[in-house]
């Protein structure tokens, strides 16, 4: 097996061969194919979106003939973009590589060396002995960096899905040590929120539910992280389960000549452990 995955493994210069042969394509694209010829930045953005996203769906299904797919869709956006820079006089796709080089090699002193700027800083960088390690020193560094992040908590992006931002925002913050000294600790505080969020329902205040609602997620997300668990992936995990299940209700409901408006709970409920017990077994 490891035999045929070495043979499927191309060379360097095949690699650049096939990188350069992309730009080739790109470039024809351009200046013969109307559509592509009309398309901007703005005008792609939203087929970039929804290319990230099938990026996303293939990873989580581990479906590797579709990663491979998908990433030569986004990759394919990554040179549209760059192309479009270069016609405007302001940057190309070597400035795209370059610039990702340079960022990397000054990320990684434990691999590079440290440079110049980082030796006469006062940053105090840790021994790297660990991932961990690493992920301390680059806070330290991006801020450092010209036109890098000038705060913590800057380098979240404000479009970013509410759930992921929330994870992003704790895991900036526990990189300068703003976190709890025992991960089990965050439970009082998950019980503390649901607690506040609870006497809000009571009361029927629809803006301050909301805030406490919000308060009570985030603190969910909180202990998702310190658990070493992605709370995306798991929500997502746990969508793809209910639509498997829901479907399976859906089918036998069909199959028995019933309405799903029609049936009881206690009639689709049974559907669905037969279900539950299909996808567990």
């Amino acid at each position: 097996m490891k035999q045929i995955m070495q043979d499927k493994i191309s060379s360097r210069e095949e690699k650049l061969q096939a990188f350069g042969r992309l730009l080739d394509v790109m470039d024809t694209l351009r200046e013969k194919c109307p559509w592509d010829a009309k398309q901007t930045n703005e005008s792609l953005r939203p087929n970039t979106i929804e290319e990230c996203f099938e990026l996303c769906d293939a990873l989580i299904k581990n479906d590797d003939k579709e990663i491979c797919k998908e990433l030569g869709d986004v990759l394919l956006h990554v040179v549209f973009y760059a192309k479009i820079g270069s016609e405007k006089g302001v940057f190309d796709i070597a400035d795209v590589c370059n610039k990702c080089c340079d960022k990397l090699i000054f990320r990684h002193p434990h691999v590079y060396g440290e440079e110049e700027s980082l030796k006469h800083s006062n940053i105090n960088l840790k021994e790297v002995e660990n991932a961990g390690d690493v992920v301390l020193n680059w806070e330290k560094i991006k801020q450092m960096e010209k036109d890098g992040n000038k705060t913590v908590l800057s380098g979240v992006p404000d479009a970013l899905p509410s759930l992921i931002k929330a994870y992003r925002i704790q895991d900036k913050a526990r990189s300068v040590g703003f976190d709890w000294d025992k991960r089990e600790d965050v439970w009082a505080k998950v019980h503390e929120e649901v607690d506040e969020l609870r006497a809000e329902l009571e009361r029927d205040d629809a803006e301050r539910s909301t805030s406490e609602f919000g308060d009570f997620l985030f603190s969910l997300i909180n202990a998702a992280r310190l658990y070493h668990i992605n709370p995306d992936n798991a929500l997502e995990r746990t969508n793809r389960k209910f639509i498997q299940r829901f479907t399976y209700v859906e089918q036998k409901a069909k199959e028995q000549g019933l309405r799903l408006q029609d049936m009881t709970l206690g009639q689709m409920d049974k559907f669905w452990n037969e279900a539950k017990c299909e996808s567990e077994s």
